[in-house]
């Protein structure tokens, strides 16, 4: 199955093609019709799956079918449990507004920083992407409304309860029109998603993914223990003494992107960045470079690192960890392919080594963790 075939127009066809995926995630294939056709949705899959394209897509599908509105009436709302999966929500948004019919203005807010900015940048945007409480306290400074909302997305809706959401999402439901498109999206089915499924009286189409395995076995993995300072220069090391031509660095910002990039040039390393925050054309003519050989290192976010497809990538290393055990999978999975061998590796701090133990165990498989304390990073 295409992209195409889903109904999508030429416009979003045209960024799912620079972005680099050849085809839907099954989850894509099951749930992007239903989200057109204007029915109620809820999709049950593993972080990573690729739902986040999921709802971005028809959304903006349909939205740029409207008329431009600049004021404070949100028509697009999307709730999620953490600052983190807000700012990712966000790149996706951008990465496919580049050819759209006309221009749409997204946002994401998130607490942890000053509200101004995001107050004074409110005007104008029509999809928001939002933690809970940010979103109560934007409302009640009237920088926004909520009450013409047209489709409303709750991602990873099991975590807001994990996180103790529950108060803030009675709230804000409150506040929301009767008539309006909901899509859900939860790692699990459980009571407390039937319970919103019943606040918001809907009745949604059901979509429900099993976990998706890649072979992993053709990959050979291996983790070194490093320090946050040390992490730097051992990835230098690296690169230099194994003669590395053509590896994929994963970090876990668009910020963290650019610095390594920065520092690996300082390096005399050849190393280029693509990420969302780049233009459709840096991220096509960047990607180009690094297959063409032109550059020794890529190093990406998930959101861009999904749609990378290389054959016979010899390494992919993970500078940061990804939030989700699938994340990893997903990384390392673009090594070893069409049935070539390939190398991961994992940089770990000390605060790594609980999450890394997570990965290992949903993985299935152990990673030799090695020291490396007796490695001279002089001059690296």
């Amino acid at each position: 199955m295409s992209f195409e075939s889903l109904g999508l127009s030429h416009h979003i066809i045209h960024s799912v093609k620079q972005l680099g995926y050849l085809k839907p995630f099954p989850i894509q294939e099951q749930t992007i019709p239903v989200i057109l056709s204007g029915k109620d949705l809820m999709g049950i899959a593993q972080t990573g799956s690729g739902k986040t394209a999921c709802f971005v897509m028809p959304i903006l599908e349909k939205l740029q079918q409207q008329e431009v509105k600049r004021d404070r009436n949100i028509q697009v709302l999307v709730l999620v449990p953490t600052r983190e999966l807000a700012i990712q929500i966000d790149e996706v948004f951008r990465a496919f507004t580049g050819h759209l019919k006309r221009e749409i203005k997204t946002m994401a807010v998130y607490g942890g920083v000053s509200i101004n900015p995001q107050m004074k940048g409110m005007l104008g945007v029509e999809v928001l992407t939002a933690t809970p409480g940010r979103l109560l306290d934007l409302i009640h400074n009237k920088a926004l409304s909520i009450s013409q909302i047209q489709h409303l997305v709750i991602d990873e809706a099991d975590k807001m309860f994990q996180l103790g959401f529950e108060d803030e999402l009675k709230q804000i439901f409150a506040l929301l029109p009767k008539k309006k498109q909901t899509t859900l999206f939860s790692a699990t089915l459980n009571d407390k998603i039937s319970e919103i499924k019943n606040i918001l009286a809907i009745q949604p189409v059901v979509v429900e993914i099993a976990k998706d395995a890649l072979d992993i076995d053709k990959i050979d993995q291996v983790a070194y223990h490093v320090t946050a300072e040390t992490k730097g220069p051992f990835l230098r090391y690296l690169i230099k003494e194994n003669k590395m031509n053509q590896v994929l660095v994963f970090v876990s910002s668009t910020r963290t992107a650019d610095k390594l990039v920065e520092k690996l040039l300082k390096n005399k390393i050849r190393a280029i960045s693509i990420h969302g925050e780049k233009s459709q054309g840096s991220r096509r003519d960047h990607l180009d470079y690094f297959k063409k050989g032109d550059v020794q290192v890529l190093v990406a976010t998930d959101l861009i690192g999904r749609g990378i497809h290389i054959d016979a990538l010899p390494v992919v290393i993970n500078f940061e960890l990804p939030r989700s055990p699938l994340d990893y999978v997903h990384r390392i999975g673009r090594t070893g392919r069409a049935h070539d061998a390939g190398s991961a590796i994992t940089l770990l701090t000390d605060e790594d080594m609980h999450h890394f133990g997570v990965i290992q165990k949903k993985m299935g498989k152990t990673v030799e963790i090695k020291p490396t304390t007796d490695i001279n990073l002089h001059g690296y």
